[in-house]
């Protein structure tokens, strides 16, 4: 019965969500690991983003991506072993405009436990929030994001297939989006770890091999590296380029992140 209402709350998980929104965008870049946050544990992120070569200019009343630096804290308490809720609160920096207050959303994860022995860590998570017009022209979005990953002797690899929906804004006409992720890394030692990290967003389901065209589609490629301070803290360091004309070329990212009892 145990593992049976396990087995419930990652379905319901995965019903939650209609018909799926906007890609994992320059607030927020990351590939998600299955496990959860631990119970009575709270997890401080600080997302520091900042594009070298992006959009220079107001296009569709969007805020230029060039010389922005983007901050997002994340905030991720850990309720039970497979149950996890997080937190997040964007903003916007730019010469010109300030420090800008940008979007707020909400990601409630279920994962697979342990116990349950499977050969590879799964979890689920679901996202909806809203971002301001001037950072998105879709303002409500939801997000259902697999997660699947292992642990290979000093290699680690993650695949993140995530489906996105717009609620509210012109994307809602576009239904369901498809917008993967996927890291592999490797143990240099065991307190450096290097890795390359793949964001993409293909764009509109049309069929299962069938996306948007490539030239509107969104690639980039990371490299970065991982350090070790202890199982209280996680830091993740890299530089990406992207290499189609929808996506922002020269990416610098920078997580920080801090787990206290709680």
């Amino acid at each position: 019965m145990v593992r049976a209402s396990y087995i419930t709350a990652v379905i319901a998980a995965l019903l939650a969500v209609p018909t799926l929104a906007a890609a994992q965008d320059n607030y927020e870049i990351q590939v998600y690991g299955s496990e959860t946050v631990a119970p009575h544990t709270t997890m401080f992120e600080l997302h520091s983003n900042f594009t070298w070569d992006g959009r220079r200019t107001m296009v569709n009343g969007l805020w230029p991506t060039q010389d922005a630096e983007h901050e997002t804290v994340e905030i991720t308490h850990g309720w039970t072993s497979w149950f996890e809720t997080g937190f997040y609160l964007f903003t916007y920096i730019r010469d010109g405009n300030g420090w800008q207050w940008a979007g707020d959303h909400i990601r409630p994860r279920v994962r697979v436990p342990e116990s349950w022995g499977w050969p590879v860590g799964v979890s689920v998570s679901t996202e909806i929030g809203y971002q301001r017009p001037e950072v998105s022209q879709d303002t409500w979005t939801w997000e259902i994001r697999p997660i699947v990953d292992k642990t290979l002797g000093r290699f680690y690899v993650s695949v993140n297939p995530a489906l996105e929906r717009a609620w509210v804004g012109p994307g809602t006409t576009k239904g369901v989006q498809f917008s993967p992720a996927a890291t592999v890394t490797f143990d240099v030692t065991r307190k450096v770890n290097l890795g390359v990290e793949y964001y993409g967003s293909w764009g509109q389901i049309h069929s299962v091999t069938s996306f948007d065209p490539y030239y509107d589609q969104q690639h980039q490629l990371f490299g970065v590296i991982n350090l070790d301070w202890g199982p209280n803290w996680e830091f993740n360091l890299g530089v990406g380029n992207g290499w189609t004309p929808a996506t922002d070329h020269l990416i610098a990212k920078m997580i920080l992140g801090r787990r206290m009892p709680f």
